[in-house]
């Protein structure tokens, strides 16, 4: 029943797939459609609020610089947001103001997609924080990842350095794409009983005769483009297995596909905007064949347990789960929210399986498998573009890829980009080791106390959000060190892979000849995939030996 389950599920995933990449290839196309009528007025208005000429078009650093400015001020915002919160309305629980270290690192984590909480939501968000500080750059930041991804692609077909214009691009994305999908998926969410109020806590009395308080607010439409933009976080403190935010078996599946909705769908508008659909099919296929292991690798190992516990006739781990998904939606939960860096849990991830631990470690850490609004596919045609010059040097041709030359200039780019992921997840985790105040952080000595700060730092540098557990965060090292992560983690690819977009759009577009290598065949996906998994093993397997390996084998 449980593998029938996630069948199911990936198999409504897949229709989606060429309907909505066929939709954003309209949106950013800027296409003309009987939608204008519905969502051309407010986009009008937004251009001339922001004084943007819609048909102004943008070279690579004009690009760059208009991502960072946004971000830098919305980030700004959203800081002292938080820190006055005592003062602003809103606030019917009476929350005070966040610490500066706190604030600093929730603002970068929302505003670069990452969603990572060091703190419970429901007592120390106040409803305006939540909502301006929180639901809005959820917006903004999905929007911006999928504004990047269509710049990337234009350099790709592109004859000149134009990759479009930043402001429309996001703009487009935030009123055709994520507040229609949203509005459509809190009402649902509504239905199966997520609630959507502006009413403060209420004080219940339990069947015993105790008190408790009930925390409420407007969780529905938080939820709603928390998983349509693979942000990540959760209105309360458990997330995703909180029964207000994922009430019911039917929430949570649309949880799942919302998560994977947009990235998948983006890999396949890919090959319909560089007119290569095969070349579209051939990425989602590797990226799809490595999310297909991984998932099988943590529904196996979260179905056969521990063995110690397997011994008392326990055949299953279902520590840390809700009883109402059980391994299967838990270990779905689990794949998908780490392949497309969303960082919302059903289940807590300190409690998987040693081995069933490696999976979300891994996806984060190869931040290639689908991925969060543009990340993903951005990081895929990384490892594609590094596949093309690899090959090219073994078979003694120049590398090519959509018909222009891969040179030296996009290949020290894109090793910036590589290079960068896990250099900010590997130093930090060794700093933290060292460090006497970070370690009293670790609730857990040995192995597991090192996976916990490990997957920090990987979940930090991913822009995924997710939390390990075990590991108390709120501190000034913690709130500093990881936002600095998420930061760095964020923009220094974008950038980078900005950078190779403007590089490409100015070259001369070669000749298909007998001996140009084609990109878009099975031989090449599975070059792909090994390159992939190959560089991951040589940079990550060292720490992982040492954290979940060492566990599972110790568990044995």
């Amino acid at each position: 029943m449980g593998l029938l389950q996630v069948v199911v599920t990936l198999g409504i995933i897949m229709l989606l797939v060429k309907p909505v990449g066929s939709y954003l290839v309209k949106v950013f196309g800027y296409e003309k459609s009987g939608l204008d009528r519905v969502f051309g007025p407010f986009e009008r208005v937004s251009y001339r609020i922001m004084g943007v000429k819609e048909d102004e078009a943008m070279g690579w650093k004009k690009y760059v610089g208009a991502v960072l400015l946004v971000n830098f001020v919305m980030m700004l915002l959203m800081y002292a947001v938080f820190r006055l919160q005592k003062y602003l309305p809103l606030n019917p629980d009476g929350i005070g103001n966040m610490p500066p270290a706190l604030a600093f690192n929730t603002a970068v984590s929302f505003i670069t997609n990452t969603n990572w909480q060091a703190y419970s939501g429901e007592n120390a968000m106040s409803y305006l924080s939540q909502m301006v500080g929180l639901t809005f750059p959820m917006f903004t930041s999905a929007a911006t990842g999928f504004a990047i991804a269509v710049a990337f692609t234009r350099g790709l077909v592109g004859r000149q350095d134009n990759l479009g214009n930043f402001y429309v691009d996001i703009t487009r994305a935030i009123t055709r794409v994520f507040l229609p999908l949203s509005f459509i998926v809190a009402l649902i969410l509504v239905f199966q009983g997520v609630p959507q109020t502006l009413l403060g806590a209420v004080q219940a009395t339990t069947i015993e005769g105790a008190g408790q308080t009930i925390t409420r607010g407007l969780v529905a439409s938080f939820e709603s483009i928390k998983h349509i933009g693979t942000n990540g976080g959760g209105w309360f403190g458990t997330n995703a297995a909180h029964p207000f935010e994922n009430p019911t078996p039917v929430a949570n599946l649309i949880h799942i596909i919302c998560m994977m909705l947009l990235p998948t769908s983006l890999v396949y508008a890919f090959g319909l905007m560089i007119k290569n659909k095969k070349q579209g099919w051939t990425i989602f296929a590797a990226m799809g064949i490595i999310f297909i292991v991984m998932l099988s690798t943590v529904f196996y190992a979260e179905y056969k347990g521990i063995t110690a516990i397997d011994a008392m006739g326990v055949h299953s781990n279902m520590e840390g789960k809700e009883v109402r998904f059980g391994p299967s939606q838990s270990a779905l939960f689990t794949a998908v929210t780490t392949a497309a860096t969303t960082g919302s849990v059903n289940n807590m991830h300190e409690s998987l399986t040693p081995l069933g631990s490696i999976v979300p470690f891994a996806e984060m850490m190869l931040n290639n498998v689908f991925g969060g609004k543009g990340v993903g596919l951005l990081n895929g045609l990384l490892y594609l573009i590094l596949s093309v010059f690899i090959c090219g040097l073994m078979v003694g041709r120049t590398p090519e890829f959509l018909g222009k030359k891969i040179e030296g200039k996009e290949i020290k780019l894109a090793a910036i980009a590589i290079l960068t992921h896990p250099l900010i997840i590997l130093a930090p985790t060794a700093w933290a080791l060292i460090r006497p105040e970070s370690i009293t952080s670790i609730a857990n000595q040995g192995t597991h106390g090192l996976s916990e700060v490990l997957y920090a730092f990987t979940s930090g540098a991913a822009n995924n959000g997710s939390a390990f557990g075990g590991l108390t965060a709120n501190t000034n090292f913690y709130n500093l060190g990881i936002g600095l992560v998420m930061l760095f983690g964020r923009y220094i690819s974008i950038v980078a892979m900005l950078a190779i977009a403007g590089s490409l759009a100015t070259k001369r577009v070669v000749p298909v000849t007998t001996g140009t290598l084609r990109t878009n065949t099975p031989l090449f996906m599975g070059i792909m995939i090994m390159i992939i998994l190959v560089i991951g093993a040589l940079t990550f397997f060292p720490a992982l030996a040492l954290g979940p390996i060492a566990e599972h084998l110790a568990a044995r």
